[in-house]
């Protein structure tokens, strides 16, 4: 069966998005799969075929699909929109007729909470790991991989990519390439500093990366050599907050979010805060806004009315 136009001109997107773009392979998955979606239910030929219509009545299916049971989210239903959207931005681009991308509008979706930890709740998971029944070596980079969570923010992504190479204890800082592949400073703590040496130096290893896995179901040298997993990040952090007695669920995001949370809280502006993050828009980072509301109100309190009390 040939290749229909469409799937050669999405074809030809992904490889834009993937070389000249810079995008993560991830990234191009999703648009692949957001874009194919796109075209198993709309029957497009042909960037040409594009129509208003067609992209409304995809919006209908996707609002009435279900997956396990569920409906789309509004954001996960946008996030479709978003891959079409780039698709005829980039068409236009290559003087390819079709549908405008400006005629695309996402759909509106409620401002979502964050989950953060602070408090006797944030000290118990980051003592978790030293109060485990784990080897020592694990204990240890446990509590360093807790550490560095709530000290840098980082996306569990970019901690398990960390090289050993990548930090110099010595120093404060270092820099690392986020989403996009754009770099951005790292500050650590000095938890973070002390709990990440008491780890190297219990290290025998020759793994490269930062945090080794230590699968006692394989004893290879290729897998010695391999970064430990997102998914076993995940695990550990979900684990440890068992432990702790948190009942909520918790995430490596959590961490991200009760990191940017502290900074908030403690007097840090928003655009300190995007750019400690990594985040290219300063809407993201304003779902943190939230946590200010107890500031404001103090602020508030202090400096309102003063005048009128005295009457």
């Amino acid at each position: 069966m040939a290749t229909s136009v469409i799937n050669k001109q999405k074809t030809s997107f992904l490889e834009y998005l993937e070389i000249e773009k810079n995008r993560s392979p991830l990234t191009v998955r999703n648009y692949d799969f957001y874009l194919t979606r796109f075209i198993d239910l709309t029957h497009v030929t042909d960037a040409r075929d594009i129509t208003l219509d067609k992209v409304k009545n995809f919006r209908l299916q996707l609002n009435r699909w279900q997956e396990g049971g569920k409906p789309l989210k509004k954001s996960t239903q946008n996030y479709h929109i978003i891959a079409l959207r780039s698709f005829l931005k980039y068409l236009a681009k290559n003087d390819i007729k079709t549908l405008a991308p400006e005629k695309l509008e996402l759909a509106k979706v409620s401002t979502r909470s964050v989950e953060f930890l602070d408090g006797s709740d944030l000290d118990r998971i980051l003592a978790a790991p030293l109060k485990s029944r784990n080897k020592e070596i694990i204990k240890l980079r446990d509590k360093a991989i807790m550490e560095l969570l709530f000290s840098t923010g980082l996306r569990v992504s970019e901690l398990v990519n960390l090289k050993r190479t990548s930090i110099n204890l010595k120093k404060d800082e270092f820099t690392i390439r986020g989403k996009g592949d754009k770099p951005r400073i790292v500050f650590l703590s000095n938890h973070a500093k002390h709990w990440l040496g008491e780890y190297l130096d219990k290290r025998t290893d020759m793994s490269p990366f930062l945090l080794a896995p230590y699968d006692r179901a394989s004893k290879s040298r290729e897998q010695d050599m391999k970064p430990l997993t997102s998914r076993s990040v995940q695990r550990l952090v979900e684990k440890y907050a068992r432990a702790a007695g948190i009942t909520k669920k918790v995430t490596p995001h959590t961490l991200r979010h009760s990191y940017a949370t502290d900074l908030l809280q403690g007097g840090a502006d928003i655009r300190s805060v995007q750019s400690m993050l990594g985040h290219a828009s300063i809407t993201t980072t304003q779902i943190y806004t939230h946590v200010t509301d107890k500031r404001l109100k103090e602020i508030y309190h202090r400096f309102h009315g003063k005048d009128r009390d005295k009457e």
